[in-house]
Order: structure tokens, then C-alpha cells, then sequence
């Protein structure tokens, strides 16, 4: 019985304490409606969920960013500088032979004066005896191609090792010499033999590279032509001339057969790329 009272007694007082505070409060005079209210709720949580995920978002945003993400984000800078000895690589001199320390001319049409420099490799192991000429260096060449940019030298193209050494072996006859020219906006690279005639590369500066244009070839006797070669990779062509007088001496005039055939190229080779000019063979 004394609990029953209790808990009546406890209803009485929520009861009065309701009212009294409905009285104080205007507007929960008049209940609201439970559909009403879960219409008016809904947005309210709808909202609150999109603030959070926004302010989440934000916070991914404004996150301290790491090394490995600064790193891909900083441009390389251009080495401002018309100081040769500053492009060529470590384990590298640039190469000299007969008082010609580099090439120039104008390469992309723009009426400056660019450079090719040679370059050569200076590891130690590479230099073998040779017991009919001594000591021979037979670390390879390569090139590099400097555009003129005013104030500076910017790379153009670059191969580290594309040529053999000048201390091959000839055989009966010297190496091949190597040589490098500029010719009508071309980067020419050239090979003399003496007796046995010449042959030479043309690259032509287009789809940011040097790409292999042309190639010329001349097979000698002594002062007889006996063939000539002469490919166009820009039509697909290729001349071979044959001397039908190459076999009666030179005292009779030189006479050429010549023949026409298409290449199959898909791509022109680029200088960057070659590994090794002695294994080009058209």
C-alpha cells in the first residue's frame, strides 16, 4: 500500500511540474503532432550528417602533405648556364680531337648558334693493352645537343655511349673515323674510311628529339665508287646505285645501275635511343 502512494504521489508531481512549465512556455501550449515533428527532425539530421562529412572532407584537404607528394610536385629547373663543362656527366670528359672542342650552328631555326659536344667515358677498365699498340682507351663516345636559348644552353638530346671508341680495331685498315656536322639545319653524323669510302646519318630536330632523316652511303676502291646507297625514311625509299664499270679500273668512266625499293619503318629512330650506331644497317 505505502507504495502504491509513493508512485502515485510521484505522478501527481510530474503532473503539476508539466503544466506549470507548459503555462510558462507559450508554444508547448499546443502539442505538436508526432508526424509533424519526425517531418520537421529528418532535415535536421539529413543536414547535420552532410556538415560532418563536409568538414571531414576539409580536414583530408588541409592534411600536412608528405615528402614523397612534395617531391612529384616540384618542377625540375633549367641549369641557366652557357658553361659547357656544367652538362657533361660525372664519368665523363668531353671529347677533343684535333683542336675541335665542339660543333656549332643553327639546329632548330631560330637563328642561334647551337652546340654538339662529344663526350667519353673515363672508367679505368675499359683501357686494355694491345701488344702492337700499347695501352688503348676503349671507352665509348657519346653525344650531347645543346639548344641556345639566349642567356642559356638547354639539353635538346642527349645519348651517353651511342659510339664505340676511336681505338677499335680496323682490321688491314684503320677505324672508321667519326665526325659530327651541321648541315641545313641538320645534326649530320659522319663516318670516314679512307679508301673504302664514307657513310653518314641525318637527323632532323622534330617531335622533340633528333629523329634519323637520312642515311648516305658510298663502298670504295681507292678512288672507284662501286656502290652507293642512299635511304629516305620521310618517303620510305631506298637508291642503290651499282657501278656496272666498278671491276674495269679507273682509266673508264664510272656507270650506274640504280634501283628503287620501299622500307618498312613504322617509327624513325631517334638519336636519344640508339644503342650503338655499328649495328645500324639499312
Amino acid at each position: 500500500m505505502t507504495k502504491k502512494r509513493d508512485i502515485s504521489r510521484q505522478k501527481k508531481n510530474i503532473i503539476l511540474i508539466t503544466k506549470a512549465t507548459t503555462q510558462n512556455n507559450p508554444l508547448l501550449q499546443h502539442p505538436i503532432p508526432m508526424k509533424k515533428l519526425l517531418l520537421f527532425l529528418i532535415p535536421l539530421f539529413i543536414l547535420s550528417a552532410c556538415n560532418s562529412k563536409a568538414e571531414q572532407e576539409n580536414i583530408k584537404q588541409n592534411k600536412p602533405t608528405s615528402t614523397t607528394e612534395k617531391s612529384k610536385a616540384i618542377t625540375p629547373t633549367a641549369i641557366l648556364t652557357k658553361d659547357i663543362a656544367d652538362f657533361i656527366p660525372k664519368g665523363f670528359i668531353q671529347y677533343k680531337e684535333e683542336g675541335i672542342n665542339e660543333v656549332k650552328g643553327d639546329l632548330n631555326k631560330d637563328g642561334l648558334e647551337d652546340i654538339i659536344i662529344l663526350i667519353k667515358g673515363v672508367n679505368k677498365d675499359n683501357i686494355v693493352q694491345d701488344e702492337n699498340r700499347g695501352a688503348l682507351d676503349r671507352n665509348r663516345r657519346g653525344i650531347i645537343v645543346l639548344f641556345n636559348k639566349g642567356d642559356h644552353y638547354e639539353v635538346a638530346s642527349k645519348n651517353y655511349d651511342c659510339f664505340s671508341s676511336e681505338n677499335e680495331d680496323g682490321g688491314v685498315y684503320y677505324a672508321p673515323e667519326l665526325y659530327i656536322e651541321i648541315k641545313n639545319y641538320n645534326l649530320c653524323v659522319n663516318y670516314a674510311h679512307g679508301r673504302y669510302g664514307y657513310w653518314q646519318y641525318t637527323f632532323r630536330y622534330q617531335n622533340g628529339d633528333f629523329e634519323l632523316i637520312g642515311y648516305d652511303l658510298s663502298e670504295n676502291h681507292g678512288p672507284i665508287t662501286q656502290y652507293e646507297t642512299s635511304v629516305n625514311f620521310l618517303t620510305k625509299k631506298k637508291l642503290t646505285r651499282e657501278n656496272l664499270n666498278k671491276d674495269e679500273g679507273d682509266e673508264v668512266d664510272e656507270k650506274f645501275k640504280d634501283t628503287w625499293e620501299k622500307i618498312n619503318l613504322k617509327n624513325l629512330l631517334r638519336l636519344s635511343t640508339i644503342k650503338d650506331f655499328d649495328e645500324l644497317d639499312f
